[in-house]
């Protein structure tokens, strides 16, 4: 089968620093590399991993190496600062590698972030002629599937309005329309498709199918697993810029969570622990989890309850808050979630540990926990404090009771409450 994409030992590496530092010299030094393919951007240092820093510099990417042959759908995923948009920089040629070789068969269409190749002065229709151009297309090409184009990014009323008008959804919408029906035999989409509604994100996975279908390449980035599962069917998964996984996409699903699993924290402090989300106060904060009530296999008891331990910290005077649980299945599809009763925080400055327990109608397998701190206001929900991939567990064949069997959404979990066992004050 002819290949599409060949990479071999590709590496990148940027320099740490500011991007604006260094004398005249140094400036006519870069340039000079630039011009030659040599250049080096320097970055704030991103990582302390000895394996990355390696001296004045950082390694993005380093002997990265996988052949994507003609028509593949190939996904790719891995936590933020993997190097997943560093590797499809080097693969749009927006930058060049430090080492090794990229070699690509046919025309490339790139969407790596919202606007990424609009004039934000020229109109959506002059953009649309101009990103054509750009991908090799000739007016008459490009004229051919401007109806198109528009009728899927769904912009009609505004394709002669200035780009720089536009909400994100819409210049998201058109740029995918774009880089999807120029007939490109290399597509490469990046999660830019989290900007779009879920109806725009079901009509470009579907797009993305077709052009599979014909006989192009497409590489999908995302940190939707639900997506990759439904596209992919094989996925490469990168970790501190190297390539851990190439194959099945389930089994690479299964990597990636295996990778950035937080398990049972036991004596061990999870205040420092990355947290995905953004807008925390962490007026509340988590300090450490545990599971309780597991057997010696690490399996749900056959009455399905387990006690879940969280001690939170109060950096600041709070009222009152709720413990939140979601159960997610090894491939992080959400079975179900619940609430603790209203619940009375630590004195500021101090810590408490409360332990709760939860009952769970789980079919056989493998999960994890989301667990989130909250406070009701008459504004909306207060989030202080969230962690995702946490306290895993295993449900057996032979540990589950006769009418515990479903392992979906269930209207039970309503029902199924956590009730605060126990308080631990700590200074």
């Amino acid at each position: 089968m002819t290949y599409s994409i060949q990479i071999e030992n590709l590496s990148k590496r940027y320099r740490l620093g500011l991007t604006h530092a260094g004398s005249i010299r140094d400036l006519a030094n870069r340039l000079a590399r630039r011009l030659i393919g040599r250049g080096e951007t320097k970055i704030a240092p991103l990582s302390h991993d000895p394996d990355r820093v390696d001296g004045e510099h950082f390694w993005a990417l380093r002997n990265i190496q996988f052949t994507v042959n003609q028509g593949e759908v190939v996904g790719i995923i891995g936590k933020n600062g993997a190097g997943k948009s560093t590797l499809l920089k080097l693969l749009s040629r927006i930058t060049f590698p430090t080492a090794g070789r990229i070699e690509m068969v046919g025309r490339v269409a790139s969407l790596l972030e919202v606007g990424t190749g609009f004039h934000p002065e020229l109109t959506g229709r002059e953009n649309v002629f101009l990103n054509g151009t750009i991908l090799g297309m000739t007016r008459q090409e490009i004229s051919r599937q401007l109806d198109a184009i528009v009728d899927f990014a769904g912009v009609g009323k505004f394709l002669d309005t200035p780009v720089k008008r536009y909400s994100s959804g819409m210049t998201v919408r058109l740029g995918f329309a774009v880089a999807a029906h120029l007939d490109p035999e290399i597509l490469i989409v990046d999660e830019v498709l989290a900007v779009g509604d879920i109806e725009f994100q079901n009509r470009c996975i579907g797009k993305m199918k077709s052009v599979a279908e014909s006989g192009k390449t497409v590489l999908f980035v995302s940190h939707n697993l639900a997506s990759i599962k439904t596209l992919t069917t094989r996925t490469i998964v990168l970790s501190g810029g190297k390539m851990i996984f190439d194959g099945p996409t389930a089994e690479g699903v299964t990597r990636y969570v295996a990778e950035n699993m937080i398990a049972d924290t036991g004596q061990q402090s999870i205040a420092d622990a990355k947290r995905t989300l953004t807008g925390l106060d962490q007026n509340l904060q988590m300090t450490d989890l545990g599971l309780r009530g597991l057997d010696g296999h690490g399996t749900l008891p056959a009455d399905g309850r387990f006690q879940v331990s969280v001690t939170v910290r109060a950096n600041s005077d709070c009222g009152e808050f709720l413990v939140g649980m979601t159960v997610y299945s090894q491939d992080k599809t959400p079975i179900g979630s619940t609430f603790s009763d209203p619940l009375s925080p630590p004195q500021c400055g101090q810590s408490r540990t409360y332990e709760l327990v939860a009952t769970f109608p789980l079919a056989p397998g493998r999960y994890h926990c989301g667990i989130s701190l909250t406070s009701l206001r008459s504004a909306g929900r207060e989030l202080h404090d969230s962690l995702d991939d946490v306290i895993p567990f295993e449900v057996s064949a032979t540990s589950i009771v006769d009418d515990l069997r479903t392992g979906q959404w269930s209207a039970a979990w309503g029902y199924y409450r956590l009730n605060g066992l126990k308080e631990t004050v700590h200074s």
